[in-house]
C-alpha cells in the first residue's frame, strides 16, 4: 500500500505550544516543538500545519474538530485526549500513547501510527483511508460503524477490538493477533487473514472443527 508521507519543509521555526494562545485563531504552521504542554486543554478548531512535533504531552485535552495536515509526531503522550470529529491527513505517529482518545467521527488519510499505544481508543463512525497501524497496541479499541478504505493492521495487538458495522473487505489483519473480536459475519467477508487466524474466526462464529 503506497502512501503519502507528510510534506515538512526542511527549514522549520522552533516553538511551543505556547504561542498559539498568543494567536487570533488557534492556528500553527512550520513549526518544530519538543518538549511543550497541551494538556488539559479545552481549545475548539485547532490547525496544526507543516510541523514536527516530539516529546510533547496533549493529556486531557479537550481537541474537538482539530486539523492536523503534514505533522510528524514523535514520543508524544495524547492520553485521555478529545480529538472527536478530527481532519487528520498525511501524518505520522511513531511511539507515541493515544490511550483511550476519542477519535469519534473523524476523517484519516494517508495516516501511520507506528509502534503506538492505542488501546481504548475510539474511532467509532470515522473513515479512515490508507491508515497503516504497524506494530502497535489496540486492544480494546473501538472501531464501530467504521469506513475502511485500503488499510492494514501490521504486526498489532488487535485483542476484543470493536469492528461491529464496520465492513473489513480488503483489510489485512493477517499479521496481527487476538484472541476475539467483535466482529458479525456479514462485515467479516472478504477480510484479509491468515490460515491460523481463520481458525479463530471459525471458532467465533461457533463452527465444530474436526
Amino acid at each position: 500500500m503506497k502512501m503519502d508521507k507528510p510534506r515538512i519543509p526542511v527549514h522549520l521555526t522552533l516553538g511551543n505550544f505556547q504561542q498559539i494562545f498568543s494567536e487570533e485563531d488557534p492556528y500553527l504552521e512550520n513549526m518544530e516543538i519538543t518538549e511543550s504542554s497541551l494538556d488539559d486543554e479545552n481549545l475548539n478548531k485547532v490547525i496544526l500545519s507543516k510541523m514536527k512535533i516530539r516529546n510533547s504531552t496533549f493529556v486531557n485535552s479537550k481537541l474537538q474538530n482539530i486539523d492536523i495536515t503534514d505533522v510528524h509526531f514523535e514520543n508524544c503522550d495524547f492520553s485521555n485526549a478529545d480529538l472527536s470529529r478530527a481532519s487528520i491527513h498525511r501524518v505520522t505517529f511513531k511511539n507515541c500513547k493515544l490511550l483511550g482518545v476519542q477519535f469519534i467521527d473523524g476523517r484519516f488519510g494517508h495516516v501511520d501510527f507506528d509502534h503506538c499505544l492505542l488501546s481504548l481508543s475510539n474511532f467509532s463512525e470515522s473513515k479512515l483511508e490508507k491508515i497503516h497501524f504497524n506494530e502497535s497496541k489496540l486492544s480494546n479499541a473501538d472501531f464501530f460503524d467504521c469506513k475502511l478504505v485500503k488499510s492494514k493492521y501490521s504486526y498489532c495487538d488487535l485483542d476484543s477490538v470493536n469492528f461491529d458495522r464496520t465492513k473489513l473487505k480488503g483489510i489485512d489483519i493477517s499479521t496481527s493477533q487476538f484472541n476475539s473480536l467483535i466482529v458479525s459475519i456479514e462485515d467479516v467477508k472478504g477480510c484479509i487473514i491468515s490460515q491460523e487466524q481463520a481458525l479463530s474466526f471459525a471458532l467465533m462464529l461457533g463452527l465444530q472443527i474436526k
